[in-house]
């Protein structure tokens, strides 16, 4: 049955515990993961790659989106099918990340904006006309001495919400992240303010701009110690005081939640996502956006060469199927035992 709503896809790609494969890494960020395996970042090692995973038997079952970079939703696989028709044909969606990145914020020392509104609706209409069924825009809050300001959190959670409604508008669903970085030696309780006061911010801004809770899918970062920070807050700890900091502060109709992983390894991640399913209480979908907690095991198993394709498709769908069953409440670290 075709989807005919921006609810019907939010629900469509959340459903059953399937999540969304984060694949919208910019040119520079593709070549530093490049870097690490030794293979040069030209646009046909890029297609190469992606295609690979998207052709993965992973896909199917677990992955209910793609996200993608410009690039990728326009680029042709070798044999010259269209990557998006590729995702299109495994049962997932193609969706395109649509912000320009951070720009310093004036006085505000250490602080970004994400820009891209300017000329935003003109490239959405050409993203909805390529078949893009949703979108996603990254607003980073930093944590330090003094900062995050209400003035950054307020300027970003502004421009989500603008970008969220403007997708709306070209039928297409917005997924709005806040990301409050892992990058510091901050406890878990400033990363418990910082992130309530950002998911306060940005749904309120949400409604003054009309946005369509029912038609939104949030992209949230959890609740965790900085990754400097001595005492590094265990997986039940960071289960429960993510959960507390969601269900205070987003609205119940929200379809769901697709975590970032932000720069935890990739069972880790997998593990924090079970331990929350399993305690439970929320009315949305608890799910994954995933980019390096997907990725990696399969990138390091590729290696740039053709003969490793299948090896490195069996990593990544081991990983999208460890997380569609922490989804569901359903993982054990038993199960990682390859």
């Amino acid at each position: 049955m075709p989807l005919q709503t921006i609810e019907e896809i939010a629900a469509f790609i959340v459903a059953d515990g399937k999540g969304i494969l984060a694949a919208d890494e910019s040119n520079p960020t593709c070549g530093k993961r490049f870097d690490s395996i030794g293979v040069a970042s030209t646009e046909d090692n890029r297609r190469d790659y992606r295609e690979m995973l998207f052709r993965a038997d992973g896909m199917q079952e677990n992955i209910g989106g793609v996200i993608l970079f410009d690039e990728t939703i326009k680029q042709a696989a070798a044999d010259g099918t269209l990557l998006r028709d590729i995702i299109s044909a495994q049962g997932a969606l193609p969706g395109i990340k649509v912000d320009k990145g951070l720009e310093p914020i004036q006085d505000c020392p250490g602080e970004t904006v994400t820009v891209g509104l300017d000329g935003l609706n003109a490239r959405l209409q050409d993203y909805a006309a390529m078949g893009a069924k949703f979108t996603k825009w990254r607003a980073v809050i930093n944590i330090g001495a003094g900062i995050p300001t209400d003035k950054c959190i307020d300027l970003n959670m502004q421009a989500l919400a603008e970008y969220a409604k403007l997708a709306q508008d070209n039928g297409m669903v917005p997924i709005v992240e806040p990301e409050v970085l892992m990058d510091g030696d901050h406890s878990i309780d400033d990363c418990y303010a910082a992130t309530e006061r950002s998911l306060k911010s940005l749904f309120l801004h949400l409604e003054k701009n009309g946005v369509n809770i029912k038609g939104t899918l949030l992209k949230p970062n959890m609740v965790t110690s900085g990754k400097d920070y001595a005492q590094q807050a265990g997986v039940e700890e960071v289960a429960r005081r993510t959960l507390e900091c969601l269900i205070n502060n987003v609205p119940a109709d929200l379809p769901g939640v697709t975590f970032l992983s932000g720069g935890q390894s990739d069972v880790l991640a997998t593990a924090h996502l079970d331990a929350m399913n399993r305690i439970g209480g929320f009315s949305w979908k608890l799910s994954f956006s995933y980019g390096r907690a997907l990725q990696a095991s399969a990138l390091v198993a590729w290696g740039g060469k053709s003969e490793n394709v299948v090896t490195a498709q069996e990593a990544f769908t081991h990983r999208a199927s460890m997380n569609k069953l922490a989804a569901t409440g359903t993982w054990t670290e038993a199960l990682e035992g390859r």
